[in-house]
């Protein structure tokens, strides 16, 4: 995937869209990390990363139990 298709879709996510291509490229590289580290595939560990930081970012995004 290319990084510019992955910022567009960080962007999609919640990503600020001024960080989106930064967040983007490092988001490539540790997807690649991980691919090599736990022996899966690239796409794979992508996917485990965007449902990462969706998460992360729907967690932010929620208001506090009064």
């Amino acid at each position: 995937m290319e990084v510019s298709e992955l910022a567009k879709i960080l962007a999609g996510l919640g990503c600020p869209p001024e960080k989106s291509a930064e967040m983007a490229a490092q988001l490539d590289k540790r997807a690649r990390q991980l691919a090599t580290l736990k022996g899966r595939s690239y796409d794979d560990a992508l996917r485990h990363l965007l449902e990462l930081m969706t998460r992360g970012w729907a967690a932010q995004n929620r208001k506090p139990s009064p």
